[in-house]
C-alpha cells in the first residue's frame, strides 16, 4: 500500500494574504525531533481539545481505514485505532522521527499497534495508493505548510482518500484577521518564524479550492486566538 497562491478570496474582495512559512523541512523536523519528548504538554494547553472535537466531527466508524496526517504524540491517533476496530485500520504520517517514536511507544502501551501503520514522511508526497482511505484527518497541521504547499497537499489528501470520504481539519483560522491578537501573533511569526513556526490561515475557502465539499464548519478559539473545525468531502 506504501508505495500557490493565495487561496483565500471573499466574495466582493480578495481578502489579506496569509504569511509564508521560509523555514525548511530540514528545519521543521529537527525542531520537532527536539520537543517530541514534552510536546505533550504544550498541546494539552493549546490544541488536544480542538483536536478531539475535530475527530468526533469526523465520525469514524468501525471497519474503516483511516490516515492521520502529522499525528505529533498520537493522542487521536490511538483513538482514530481504537474505532476502527480491529476490522479496520489506521494509518499515520509525520515529518519528525521523534514524534513517531513517541507514537509508537503510546501505540504499544494501548496494544493498538497490530491495527496501525505509521510513516515517517512528508504529506505533500503521500506514500499510499489511490482512493484506499475513508476518511483523512489533520489537526494542526495544515497551517505548518508553506501557502504554496497547501493545495499540493489537499490534493494528495483527494488522491487517497475514496470518493465520498472525508476530511477532518482543526486549524488556526485567519477568518478574523482584524483581531489585535492575531495580529500580534503573526507578528511573532515574521520576527522568529522557526520557532513560531505555524500561523492561521482560510480553512474552509482553502478546501473548497481544492474541490472538497464542507460538509459543518465551526469556529473555536485556541486559547485566545481563532481557529477553525472543518469536516468536508471528497466530491470526485
Amino acid at each position: 500500500m506504501l508505495k500557490s497562491s493565495n487561496p483565500a478570496q471573499g466574495s466582493e474582495r480578495r481578502a489579506p494574504a496569509i504569511l509564508s512559512v521560509p523555514r525548511t523541512k530540514e528545519e521543521a523536523k529537527r525542531f520537532y525531533d527536539r520537543i517530541s519528548r514534552f510536546y505533550d504538554y504544550l498541546t494539552r494547553l493549546f490544541e488536544r481539545k480542538w483536536a478531539e472535537m475535530a475527530l468526533e466531527r469526523l465520525v469514524i466508524k468501525e471497519g474503516e481505514t483511516v490516515l492521520e496526517i502529522g499525528f505529533g504524540t498520537g493522542h487521536c491517533l490511538r483513538r482514530i485505532a481504537e474505532q476502527v476496530g480491529p476490522m479496520g485500520k489506521a494509518y499515520g504520517i509525520d515529518i519528525s522521527s521523534g514524534m513517531l517514536e513517541v507514537t509508537r511507544r503510546r501505540l504499544e502501551k494501548s496494544k493498538l499497534m497490530d491495527r496501525t501503520e505509521l510513516y515517517c514522511g512528508d504529506a505533500a508526497n503521500l506514500p499510499y495508493d489511490d482512493n484506499i482511505f475513508d476518511a483523512v484527518f489533520m489537526s494542526f497541521t495544515l497551517e505548518l505548510f508553506d501557502t504554496p504547499e497547501i493545495p499540493q497537499v489537499l490534493k494528495e489528501i483527494k488522491r487517497v482518500l475514496r470518493p465520498g470520504g472525508r476530511l477532518g481539519v482543526a486549524s488556526m483560522s485567519r477568518e478574523d484577521g482584524q483581531s489585535v491578537l492575531l495580529r500580534l501573533y503573526e507578528w511573532a511569526h515574521k520576527k522568529w518564524p522557526r520557532y513560531v513556526d505555524c500561523r492561521p490561515i482560510y480553512v474552509e475557502q482553502s478546501l473548497r479550492d481544492a474541490g472538497y465539499e464542507t460538509k459543518s464548519r465551526e469556529k473555536a478559539k485556541v486559547i485566545v486566538l481563532p481557529g477553525e473545525i472543518v469536516v468536508a468531502v471528497n466530491a470526485n
